[in-house]
């Protein structure tokens, strides 16, 4: 069956912004996010010669055969399809090979999650063109597993489940120990801003890394299985603990935290209080974790100075890319308009800034 036989098939998957829960995935803890409408688009056809052809309107075109596949080291952002590729053929979905144009709206290295969202549409997009079932959950790991194995970028599964479980109106919840899912209504009268600070990141540069190996250690000298298991009077009582061990620690149990007093707050509706938590997140971040920037730190603060705005802080794994400011819907635009002047006005760069709302997840 070559791909001149096959109907042409689309999938899309979103981009997302972490509310809260930063760095907690691979902690075992918990997460508060929201897909976004802007996202990646795969489009394509199947091949019946065992080769796949990938081509990106934004990063070029690669063609290589099946039995050789393996992660590139040039082209690299082609290794988050050849990941996915990789782990659904190991859960037995028979790849003959393929044709697939990538298109998309999500700001790239933004900490939008725009690979999470590659993964995924990349995903479906095979599993539609070789028809296999697999719950929802197992191809969320599948590509969180590709991004590991491909791209060496030691992830936890939230952007993925994010990305996946979206939906409109709603944030969604997860438990990365349980595993729940849990959506939450969002108030309508607020909106999301997602500005770029205009500094790219490089995960895979070892930043990212390293905090995971800093919390791993963290909770090995608390002797606990995870940080998931502390609690902020715990680290209170602990007076011998080394200085990075208890910031490192911090944070994450105080994300922690925070997810959970948000979603009681999200369920009564009072957005103002979420938007506390947001932006004490964010100090969190800069002081404890050390993964902002002071180009995230500027926009945080020209953000927290603006009228109708309620919170803001840096979403994503940090170390460059975006903030999300959480404002009042009616004020969204010309808040927009007075945070990018602002941080033209005192860093030089015009960022991009998008007033977005919260979409359905990938299909």
């Amino acid at each position: 069956m070559g791909g001149t036989l096959v109907s042409r098939l689309f999938t899309h998957a979103p981009g997302r912004v972490e509310l809260l829960g930063n760095h907690t995935d691979y902690n075992e803890g918990v997460v508060l996010g929201a897909a976004i409408d802007r996202g990646i688009n795969v489009a394509g056809s199947c091949r019946d010669d065992g080769m796949i052809q990938i081509h990106s309107h934004g990063f070029g075109k690669v063609e290589i055969p099946l039995s050789e596949l393996r992660p590139r080291n040039e082209a690299r952002w082609v290794n988050y399809a050849l990941g996915v590729v990789r782990e659904l053929i190991d859960l037995g979905v028979l790849v003959s090979g393929f044709h697939a144009e990538v298109t998309g709206d999500v700001p790239i290295g933004a900490g939008l999650s725009s690979s999470a969202a590659f993964e995924l549409a990349t995903a479906l997009f095979l599993l539609k063109l070789f028809p296999r079932e697999l719950a929802p959950l197992e191809i969320a790991k599948a590509c969180q597993r590709a991004e590991h194995r491909y791209v060496g970028v030691q992830s936890g599964v939230l952007d993925q489940v994010i990305v996946l479980f979206g939906q409109a109106n709603h944030a969604v919840f997860f438990d990365c120990r349980s595993e729940e899912i849990r959506l939450i209504p969002f108030p309508p009268d607020l909106a999301l801003i997602v500005t770029e600070s205009g500094k790219e990141r490089a995960l895979a540069s070892g930043e990212y890394n390293l905090r995971r190996e800093e919390t791993h250690a963290a909770a090995r000298v608390l002797a606990v299985p995870a940080l998931r298991d502390v609690m902020s009077a715990d680290l209170a009582r602990r007076s011998d603990l080394p200085n990075l061990v208890r910031r490192r620690a911090a944070h994450v149990v105080g994300e922690n935290e925070r997810v959970w007093r948000a979603v009681k707050l999200l369920e009564a509706g009072d957005g103002i209080g979420l938007g506390k938590l947001m932006s004490e997140s964010h100090e969190s971040s800069r002081q404890n974790f050390e993964n902002s920037t002071p180009e995230l730190d500027l926009l945080v603060s020209i953000a927290q100075e603006l009228p109708g705005v309620l919170g803001a802080r840096l979403t994503g794994a940090g170390f460059g890319g975006a903030t999300v400011t959480l404002c009042q819907r009616e004020l969204a635009q010309e808040i927009a308009t007075e945070l990018s002047e602002r941080y033209a006005t005192e860093n030089g760069i015009t960022p991009r800034v998008l007033v977005c709302d919260i979409a359905d997840g990938a299909a």
